[in-house]
């Protein structure tokens, strides 16, 4: 699971330690009936949150022995799937953002992969970190990274695309980085 609150500082982390605990306290329904859990969670947020806050979250799981990614996007950056062929498939929206809103529904999508295929789920902190002239880093500059190092070891490719985006952006960072990296064997 990758997630990230809406806002900053130290009311954002609560918002996020908030859902943490969510998470971590439902986490065994997750194996059996995800959809299941991101509702319970939902509801939570919606209620033990201010109005006006949310989260985007990405879940997913993998069945090793069946190559399946079983995923649901909840307002988050579309996940990027690099496939062995070459073709970068995005794992966009299945639900809206969680927390604001009581009635909630969402998908939750499977979605075969193979050996070599490489999944990058990101924050809106690697798209959009900006340069001096204010342009953003971006989903299409992201894509020709992970595209142009298809091989590396999920380590480096980690560190050459966090080193890209700073490099882009200068010594300012406005917000947080976060980026996983997997590939399937």
């Amino acid at each position: 699971m990758l997630a990230d609150i809406s806002g900053k500082g130290i009311a954002a982390a609560l918002l996020m330690a908030n859902l943490q605990a969510n998470l971590r306290s439902r986490f065994m329904v997750a194996l059996e009936d995800p959809h299941q859990l991101l509702q319970s969670v939902n509801r939570l947020f919606v209620e033990n949150t201010p109005e006006d806050s949310y989260a985007t979250l990405f879940y997913a799981d993998y069945d090793d022995a069946n190559h399946c990614l079983r995923y649901a996007n909840c307002g988050h950056n579309p996940p990027l799937l690099l496939r062995a062929s070459g073709e970068i498939e995005k794992l966009g929206a299945t639900a809206t953002v969680l927390g604001l809103f009581p009635q909630w529904n969402c998908e939750v999508r499977k979605i075969a992969v193979g050996p070599g295929d490489v999944l990058a789920i990101y924050t809106d902190g690697v798209t959009e970190a900006t340069n001096q002239a204010g342009e953003e880093f971006g989903e299409s500059r992201l894509m020709e990274i992970v595209r142009s190092h298809p091989q590396l070891p999920v380590k480096e490719m980690l560190s050459v695309i966090l080193d890209e985006v700073q490099q882009f952006s200068g010594a300012s960072q406005a917000d947080d980085l976060t980026l996983v990296i997997a590939r399937v064997q």
